[in-house]
């Protein structure tokens, strides 16, 4: 090669490096090796150039290494042709097609040579990082949840479309059956399975919230309903910068309904306070990041009236209150470490601790109100700890999205829980605790293989996860002691979980297609005291596969019809299966069950998404059919009008129904986004055998109702860097174990302005500014029924400030 040519050949390099990089954008990276076709040896410094299928505009371009490959990054999706050219060679053009399923693309090896040769085309698929595209899954960015700022994550999931809140537990469709992540992983703080300490984790702390409706092989097969995955605020900039943040507020602003008579004051003007701090240091190969936030809360947080009619003719009025004090503090910080350009290490740690102080009162009088049969006062002190330690190792191979991550993670839980009971009654006080020490600890390994392909990718893995629960019940009865001595004592879970997972995605320009199996053997043991006067140790296995299966065709580039089917499970939880009675209502006492049962879900779901310039419409029709429901019962045990609430599988039950959101940009100044989802419930009727606190039989008839909900939230781009959004909530009657919630509705408001050049935000919002949601229940047992008005906290205004730098 001659001087002149070789200066002509850098110039261009130069230029086309120079022109890629101003015109980056987030998207797919693309790779592959240029190689002489005759001698199969790869050739370097060769131009390769991505143009437009349409007009032939240049997109990117770049040059190959001394390996002769050459990557392309944040092309996003299109019809594009690459052309490769290099001195002396034939220029040579390659169809290319850019998709929406893998963020890598690897099209191997493009071969050139010195004669001409005829046009090959190739059609290669990919995924921009467009995660509504498949469907499957739905991701909001809590920065844009202007009325819910400064809550915790279960508030400012309320407004979320498919998500519902009941009773302290998000549902999706109308199914609580949901798998709570933190960063793709299952904790202590949200709980294994079973969902935990939502309403006190600050929502602060969350960049996002992925809803997934229908999750893939990768995923643990828990959780029927979906997966709810929430993603911790993380920066990766060059240098320091942070942001600060606090937020301050007040609830319960006036009295909804007044106490019933001889019990202390409800909570109201109840104080809030929220300071955050998130910091981030890179330089070179290191990457330092911490998230500190601390919630305190006083809150009126159960505030329910019931009514017991007994078939023998008892009238029983109550009224639970409970005035809750909450500290909660959760620490995440770790270190990114880049070993070289295919090699980097992750070590993090999360510290949380949860104090809560309930002071309630129960009384309880006869119908006509004009006797009290009963005063029931405690005090609950409760201490939650958590402490996790992970390690994550990702390697990355020449081609660009070939990726090998192996992971460790441990998890330390502590539950040191404390309750304090006074019971008044017309001629005698009673006084009873007892204490409750269970430490859990969790061994996850992980172990993920990605294969980048011409057509899609392969992702494959093993999971192996070892969990263990030691508990003990202490009961210390005083004078006159009511509660049931013998069943406490201590008991151990044991959970043994090995699985295996495999999935392949094919894209094409009319076809996406995705297929995944995961195999998990699943070894509970349950080992109880010898001593309980009900229970005994017990215990299942399992081997079972979880398929998933996704079909999607592309009527064209705005129109886009999906087909899903997955196999999901609901293991019982440890909390679920307890063997302690629970006292926090003093006669509805609850219960687990260690007889319980794995539930098995099958779900299909058609979806359809259109979209245009400035919205979109999104329609689904879903079905799920479980056997082995798992579900709580209510009973009485004659002479007693105590109520016993049991976990137990019930038999199949049913959820059917249509989704919709539609989201539109009206004008620079407004947009709205409105969920419909409508469903119905079916539980076939069932007989079970609940044996505490002595064998009996209970049967149900087969319930079913058509329910759902609607949201609507308005967005407002105002003058001078003002937000504004406009929340309204309507949530239909539905039913739930033995009876039906009626209809529920809020309207909530937020407003804020960046200031300080876009470095700062001030914010105001209100929750539930009509102060209407209120909860009421109708439930029917077979020799009573009870319905209950929950009057609990809903109403709270919040003013915040956060700053980055």
């Amino acid at each position: 090669m001659t001087l002149q040519k070789s200066i002509k050949h850098f110039i261009l390099m130069l230029s086309l490096l120079v022109f890629s990089i101003s015109n980056a954008q987030k998207g797919v990276t693309i790779s592959g090796i240029i190689k002489d076709q005759n001698t199969k040896t790869v050739l370097p410094f060769v131009n390769v150039v991505l143009k437009a299928e349409k007009d032939s505009t240049f997109v990117s371009g770049t040059v190959t290494n001394e390996e002769g490959r050459f990557i392309l990054s944040k092309i996003n999706t299109g019809n594009y042709y690459l052309e490769v050219s290099y001195i002396s060679y034939a220029t040579k053009k390659q169809s290319l097609f850019v998709g929406n399923l893998s963020d890598y693309l690897d099209i191997k090896t493009i071969e050139i040579e010195e004669k001409s040769t005829t046009l090959q085309e190739v059609v290669v698929t990919g995924k921009t990082a467009e995660i509504s595209e498949k469907m499957d899954k739905k991701t909001f960015s809590l920065k844009d949840n202007i009325s819910q700022s400064g809550g915790s994550v279960l508030q400012a999931m309320q407004n979320l479309p498919s998500v519902t809140v009941q009773d302290g537990k998000v549902q999706l469709r109308g199914n609580d059956k949901v798998t709570v992540l933190i960063d793709g992983k299952q904790t202590a703080i949200t709980g294994f399975g079973n969902q935990t300490g939502l309403d006190n984790i600050p929502a602060s702390a969350i960049e996002k919230i992925e809803i997934i409706n229908n999750p893939s092989a990768k995923y643990d097969a828990n959780g029927n309903a979906g997966i709810i995955n929430i993603i911790y605020k993380k920066n990766k900039k060059v240098g320091f910068n942070g942001k600060v943040g606090f937020t301050t507020g007040l609830g319960s602003l006036w009295v909804r309904k007044e106490n019933l008579p001889t019990i202390r004051p409800q909570y109201t003007f109840t104080p809030k306070i929220n300071p955050s701090v998130s910091l981030n240091y890179k330089k070179n190969k290191i990457n330092l990041f911490f998230q500190g936030d601390y919630l305190y809360t006083e809150t009126l947080n159960k505030n329910e009236f019931v009514t017991r009619n007994y078939d023998n003719g008892d009238v029983i009025n109550s009224q639970l209150k409970r005035n809750r004090n909450t500290h909660f503090t959760t620490i995440k910080s770790g270190i990114d470490y880049t070993i070289n350009d295919q090699n980097s290490l992750t070590i993090s740690g999360l510290f949380g601790t949860e104090k809560i102080i309930d002071r309630g009162d129960q009384p309880f009088f006869n119908a006509d109100f004009t006797q009290r049969n009963r005063l029931w006062q405690f005090l609950e002190d409760e201490l939650k700890t958590t402490y996790m330690a992970t390690a994550n190792y990702q390697h990355k191979f020449k081609e660009a999205g070939h990726l090998l991550n192996i992971g460790l993670n441990y998890t330390f839980h502590r539950e040191d829980e404390k309750y304090f009971y006074d019971n008044y009654l017309p001629t005698s006080t009673g006084t009873d605790s007892f204490k409750l020490l269970s430490d859990e600890q969790v061994y996850d390994f992980n172990f993920d293989y990605i294969k980048p392909l011409k057509y899609g990718r392969i992702e494959t893995g093993i999971k192996f996860r070892n969990r263990n629960i030691p508990t003990n019940m202490q009961f210390i009865p005083g004078a006159n002691s009511v509660i049931d001595l013998n069943a406490g004592g201590w008991a151990t879970y044991k959970e043994l979980i090995p699985a295996v997972y495999g999935n392949y995605i094919f894209e094409n320009k009319k076809w996406e297609a995705e297929l995944g199996l995961r195999v998990e053997y699943v070894k509970i043991q349950y080992d109880v005291n010898p001593n309980h006067i009900v229970y005994k140790s017990d215990g299942y296995n399992y081997t079972q596969p979880f398929p998933n299966m996704r079909l999607a065709y592309k009527i064209n580039d705005n129109n886009k019809l999906s087909i899903f089917y997955n196999r999901r499970v609901d293991r019982p939880n440890e909390v679920d299966i307890r063997i302690f009675p629970k006292y926090d209502d003093a006669e509805i006492i609850k219960v687990g069950n260690p007889a319980l049962r794995p539930q098995f879900t099958n779900s299909i779901e058609l979806g359809y998404k259109k979209s245009w310039e400035k919205g979109s419409l999104y329609n689904a029709i879903y079905h799920r059919f479980a056997n082995g429901t798992i579900t709580r019962i209510s009973s009485t045990v004659p002479p007693s009008n105590l109520i016993y609430a049991t976990f137990q599988n019930v038999n199949k039950s049913y959820n059917t129904g249509i989704e919709i959101v539609l989201t539109q940009e009206m004008s620079k100044l407004y947009s709205f986004n409105i969920n419909l989802n409508t469903y119905r419930n079916q539980i076939n009727a069932f007989t079970v055998e609940n044996k505490y606190p002595t064998t009996h039989l209970f049967s149900a008839e087969k319930q079913e109702i058509f329910s759902g909900n609607l949201k609507l939230n308005n967005t407002f781009r105002l003058p001078k860097n003002f937000d504004a959004q406009l929340t309204a909530i309507y949530l239909a009657p539905d039913i739930i174990p033995q009876g039906k919630i009626k209809s529920r509705f809020s309207l909530d408001l937020g407003i804020k302005k960046a200031i300080q050049k876009g470095k700062g935000e001030l914010f105001f919002n209100a929750t539930d500014l009509l102060n209407t949601m209120i909860i009421k229940k109708e439930i029917k047992g077979q020799d009573f029924n009870y319905t209950s008005n929950d009057y609990y906290e809903t109403q709270v205004i919040r003013l915040g400030y956060s700053y980055k730098f």
